[in-house]
């Protein structure tokens, strides 16, 4: 797979990603508008722009660091979903439908950092 078409999988990826956990979020309970639901979208959201902006940038070590904030924020939301599944707000399937992308976008922001961290 060529890098412009890794990049271009990619961001398809992150896409469906943050399009899903809103999906999925709407049906949260309402007393989590501003715990879950919102803590959810952002760090989904952040996986996405930060990849984005560390793109733009000119800089590898700048660079590293944005693919290395939205790994972390990958992270993060990963603990969220599980979290909403444990208090029911996710079911199984839902569960296990974000869970597996977040794994395959973590395994290739994971690609990037260690491509970057040789050169």
């Amino acid at each position: 797979m060529g890098e412009k078409d890794f990049h271009g999988q990619l961001k398809e990826l992150l896409d469906e990603y943050v399009q899903k956990v809103y999906t999925r979020t709407k049906k949260f309970p309402r007393e989590e508008i501003f715990g879950v639901t919102s803590q959810l979208r952002r760090a989904a959201l952040s996986v996405v722009l930060n990849y984005i902006e560390g793109y733009a940038r000119q800089r590898k070590e700048v660079l590293r660091n944005f693919i290395e904030i939205s790994y972390g924020s990958l992270k993060e939301s990963n603990y969220l979903i599980y979290f909403s599944r444990t208090q029911q707000y996710l079911n199984e399937a839902e569960h296990k439908e974000l869970s597996v992308l977040g794994d395959r976008i973590g395994k290739m922001l994971w690609g990037i950092l260690a491509g970057l961290k040789q050169k």
